[in-house]
């Protein structure tokens, strides 16, 4: 059976050091508060050098908004906070495997790289159903670093939908 996230292999320990852990729990914390809302938890967070420019979460329920997924919120972020829509020096850190329009958001933002949690068995665009990212007929290929945080990020959307599948229980 297929569960709605699944942990990747982790990535090469030279890829992923202090830095990038620290910057992946920010984006782990994002998605904590987006499930206290009642939204998917999945948080992202945009690094320009060593300075966040821009952290989202879900916000798809609160939103009414089918594309308001992190990635695309971290992304419009950025591109307001930075002036520019191209962000070819910026990393995106995100809880899960982004899907197919946010996999394609990543490649016309011209992103450097992208460091993602866990595989998305369902809807993953970067490795797991496509790998829209590096296919080379597109005109941008982002650098991808898996698995960072991985089971952390698979724990939130497993708590999470556990909790959705619970019974509502009735005062007698």
């Amino acid at each position: 059976m297929t569960t709605a996230a699944s942990v990747s292999l982790p990535a090469p320990a030279a890829a992923v050091g202090e830095r990038e852990l620290g910057f992946m729990r920010r984006a782990l914390a994002a998605a904590e508060e987006a499930g206290g809302r009642g939204e998917v938890p999945v948080g992202a967070v945009v690094v320009v050098g060593d300075e966040v420019v821009a952290v989202a979460h879900n916000e798809r329920e609160t939103a009414s908004d089918p594309t308001a997924h992190a990635e695309i919120l971290a992304l419009r972020r950025a591109a307001a906070a930075l002036g520019r829509w191209r962000l070819v020096d910026a990393e995106l850190y995100v809880t899960m495997e982004p899907c197919p329009m946010c996999a394609g958001a990543l490649v016309n933002a011209r992103l450097r790289r992208l460091y993602f949690g866990c595989d998305d068995p369902k809807a993953g665009a970067v490795r797991t159903l496509y790998s829209l990212v590096d296919d080379p007929r597109l005109n941008h290929r982002v650098e991808v670093i898996p698995g960072v945080l991985a089971a952390e990020g698979a724990g939130l959307l497993r708590s999470f939908f556990s909790r959705l599948r619970q019974p509502v229980r009735r005062a007698p």
